[in-house]
């Protein structure tokens, strides 16, 4: 077992003796070159590192008509997301092309350093708390790393022989291990879609075999069982939807009620337990939840999502960005909430998302959205179906989002054992 030091980082720790610590700037120049329209235009990712942007279909960021301001990027440079470097947005690029011109772009200078060693060292688990300490900003969407400050971070520099070792071991591991990351995102989707799937198929033909269909009338939703209506969703309120309070909550008090708010749904619906906040009495008389009510999410990333209250969550208020609906003994709330998670209520949203220039879904068309009504005894059992069907795919999704972190989390401790020293590749 080789000999070790203290690095005199402490977020760092133990290195080996042979290895030297020295300021990022003593390896990097901070380069600004423009005025390249023309190249291809590269997008920075947590996981991916420096992709090109057309590669991939999840990146919303829209790329400017005029990208002469962009900065230019050669192979081997390093990119830095400024603002969500702390997350491990940092990379060096194999590809040449342009990025925003809100990132830091540096050329690596110094020849002791293997381009790709410090592509890990850099992005590895340990320094993304000094980078979130080093950035500055009065809240995290608008949080800046400045390059002053990140030039003087520390790394640790083995010889380049060893630093080439390292890359070697973990382009290899990582490339296995990230064939099973992806394997098992790909079977996540897989699985979700399945259940969103057996939510449609029950919501509009339900689960009673050999039975005749229907044209809806709306072509979106197609076909239903022939003894199903569909009603636009204010014919079955109890009273007409509400908004929520736009009070500022207080610390979590279980002895007032809970101050559920939009960031308080999870995109399937489910209530996170985190970070939770209470409503003073008096701001919240005129909005404490019954049970069975069912809100809405009008704005932000969940917008459309839906969540289904029931009175075991204990006493609680709802916030200003959520619509509550209470409903008429026609429609079980429980159904409601399955049909927010069909195919066919993805396509309403939509259709209201085309219309609009901002993905906001208002009270007054939460009132025009279509629902199917079965007969109430035909409801009971389709969500008794579902619920048995849906918390049987959920059980495989949640097996599976755990060997998913798993596999996260294991090759974060791989990259940052081998990047700081603590286990040595073979000669």
């Amino acid at each position: 077992m080789r000999k070790m030091k203290n690095s005199g980082v402490p977020w760092i720790g133990q290195i080996p003796v042979a290895w030297k610590v020295c300021p990022l700037k003593t390896s990097i120049k901070w380069k600004s070159e423009k005025n390249h329209a023309d190249a291809m235009v590269l997008s920075l990712y947590r996981d991916y590192g420096i992709v090109p942007k057309d590669s991939r279909d999840d990146n919303f960021n829209v790329t400017s008509l005029d990208t002469s301001g962009y900065k230019y990027v050669e192979v081997g440079d390093l990119v830095i997301n400024k603002m969500k470097a702390w997350q491990g947005s940092i990379a060096v690029s194999d590809y040449e092309g342009i990025v925003s011109p809100a990132y830091h772009v540096c050329q690596i200078t110094n020849e002791s350093v293997f381009k790709r060693y410090l592509h890990y060292l850099l992005r590895n688990s340990s320094y993304l708390p000094e980078y979130m300490r080093l950035s500055t900003g009065l809240r995290i969407g608008q949080w800046d790393l400045g390059f002053d400050d990140f030039k003087n971070i520390p790394i640790i520099l083995p010889d380049i022989d060893e630093q080439k070792r390292i890359v070697a071991f973990l382009d290899t591991e990582c490339t296995r291990i990230d064939a099973v990351i992806e394997q098992t995102r790909t079977s996540i989707e897989e699985y979700k879609k399945l259940k969103q799937s057996v939510i449609t198929q029950a919501v509009t033909k339900g689960i009673r075999p050999n039975r005749k269909m229907k044209d809806s009338g709306i072509e979106w939703i197609g076909e239903i069982a022939e003894e199903y209506n569909v009603y636009k969703l204010k014919y079955v309120l109890r009273q007409q939807l509400q908004y929520g309070a736009n009070q500022s909550g207080v610390p979590y008090d279980e002895l007032l009620p809970r101050y559920i708010r939009i960031t308080d749904i999870t995109l399937d619906g489910r209530l996170k337990n985190t970070g939770a906040l209470s409503l003073v009495e008096e701001d919240a008389q005129d909005y404490i939840l019954q049970n069975n009510d069912v809100l809405f999410a009008r704005s932000g990333a969940t917008v459309g999502k839906a969540f289904i209250y029931k009175s075991e969550y204990g006493r609680a208020a709802f916030a200003g960005y959520l619509i509550r609906a209470s409903l008429k003994d026609d429609l079980l709330p429980d159904l409601l909430f399955y049909y927010t998670q069909s195919s066919i209520y993805d396509e309403w949203k939509k259709q209201i998302f085309i219309q609009a220039t901002i993905q906001n879904i208002g009270a007054d068309r939460y009132r025009e959205l279509p629902v199917i009504l079965q007969p109430i005894m035909e409801q009971r059992e389709i969500v008794s179906y579902l619920k048995s069907k849906c918390e049987e795919i959920d059980s495989l999704i949640d097996r599976k989002e755990s060997l998913l972190a798993e596999l996260e989390g294991y090759k974060k401790s791989l990259i940052y054992e081998y990047v700081t020293g603590k286990k040595e590749v073979p000669a």
